[in-house]
């Protein structure tokens, strides 16, 4: 299928891209947690040619034996600390499942938010387990390089949203040594999850916009001696064969999906969790401020609906907690925990959790703004991937 795939990308005009030594088919999966891109999904975007994302965090709840030893701990001493060593155990085994149904095909990255607690963990694990990636959001990974120093294969790469971001850090990272591989411009006002604006007012500012992200940061490669050393990777509202040549004639080198492959048959997710991201209109889609501080876009769901007209309240009543709702402190800084009235209120990793089980009324559904290729069917991935690279839509749809 990868050869195929590659046929149908090239009669499309569409351009490879290479990286970590491997000339690929222009699209990437994007990272979604909790476990909704794990091994299963990965994998299956590696085998055909494109670059598949294990999201990091919290991946005991894809294995009964792990959850059996941690799901029960709550006040013991060592709760974190036993959490942790399971989460990073599940990544070990997630990374060599989808490095078995890659068959050596395409590219495996694992995605570590910067913001979590245990993301410098992450990293070394996600390395030491053979990921070909290491993609880092939700802060700015300035200390990447130096984390990576013992694997210097494996290709780096930062999501950033506008240029200023794109310079920064390509200039610290230049005194370290290290160029990114790779970096993701990803669109606030179009993709889902955490977004990379100070607010929630700034996700449609125009200095977002691929038009002039792309080129900016092309003319500072440009004109700082890079030319075409750093791969673009345009991510956000992207979900046919036109979005990738039109992202491609701006100067992008491949983009990134996330939503579209959260509906296919090969995501981790349970089938209710596709089905309200699949039925999802425009108006159902809300963005308001996470529990990590930073502005998010998901579903209104009975949860989501419920919480946003509690918030004020929850947000006045903001006070330090004793410990963290789930025991293992995901995030280094967390709004419900650390009693910050300006951040979100709510424990993160409990109601993906609850989204990732499909209970639709208790769960977290992010999801980007983009209509989906295939209305409200769930597909492969290998229909998705004839879709976006050859135009071809699946018989039921044509």
């Amino acid at each position: 299928m990868a050869g195929i795939l590659e046929m149908l990308s090239h009669d499309s005009g569409l351009k490879p891209w290479h990286l970590g030594g491997k000339d690929l088919i222009p699209v990437v999966q994007g990272g979604m947690g909790v476990c909704v891109s794990a091994g299963g999904l990965a994998g299956a975007v590696a085998s055909m040619g494109g670059v598949g994302t294990l999201s990091s965090v919290d991946l005991r709840r894809l294995h009964p034996d792990l959850m059996a030893k941690t799901g029960h701990l709550d006040k013991e001493p060592d709760a974190g600390a036993q959490i942790d060593a399971a989460n990073l155990e599940a990544l070990d085994r997630e990374i060599r499942r989808a490095r078995e149904l890659a068959q050596g095909r395409g590219l495996l990255a694992v995605n570590v938010m910067k913001a979590l607690t245990a993301y410098e963990t992450y990293v070394h694990q996600a390395l030491a387990s053979g990921a070909d990636a290491l993609v880092v959001g939700a802060g700015l990974p300035l200390d990447l390089p130096e984390l990576a120093k013992d694997f210097p294969k494996a290709a780096l790469i930062p999501i950033l949203s506008d240029a200023r971001g794109v310079q920064l850090l390509v200039r610290k990272w230049q005194k370290k040594g290290r160029l990114p591989d790779a970096v993701v411009i990803e669109h606030p006002g179009l993709a889902g999850g955490h977004l990379g604006a100070a607010k929630v007012a700034d996700l449609h500012d125009t200095r977002f916009d691929f038009e002039v992200v792309i080129p900016q940061a092309l003319a500072f490669f440009k004109t700082a001696g890079i030319e075409r050393e750093i791969p673009l990777i345009a991510a956000g509202g992207i979900n046919c064969r036109e979005d990738i040549l039109r992202l491609q004639a701006l100067g992008a080198s491949a983009v990134q999906l996330g939503t579209a492959f959260a509906v296919t048959h090969e995501c981790d997710a349970d089938p209710a969790f596709k089905k309200v991201l699949a039925d999802a209109r425009p108006e159902d889609l809300v963005e308001f401020i996470s529990v990590a501080g930073l502005p998010a876009r998901a579903v209104r769901t009975p949860w989501l609906d419920k919480y946003l007209r509690l918030e004020p309240k929850l947000q006045n009543a903001a006070h330090v907690k004793a410990k963290c709702n789930m025991s293992f402190d995901c995030l280094a800084h967390c709004g419900l925990r650390d009693g910050v009235a300006s951040m979100g209120q709510f424990c993160i990793d409990q109601q993906l959790g609850h989204a990732f089980d499909g209970d639709t009324r208790k769960g977290l559904f992010f999801r980007g703004a983009a209509r989906l290729p295939f209305g409200n069917q769930i597909r492969s991935v290998q229909e998705l991937m004839q879709w976006l690279l050859g135009g071809v839509r699946p018989a039921a749809l044509v």
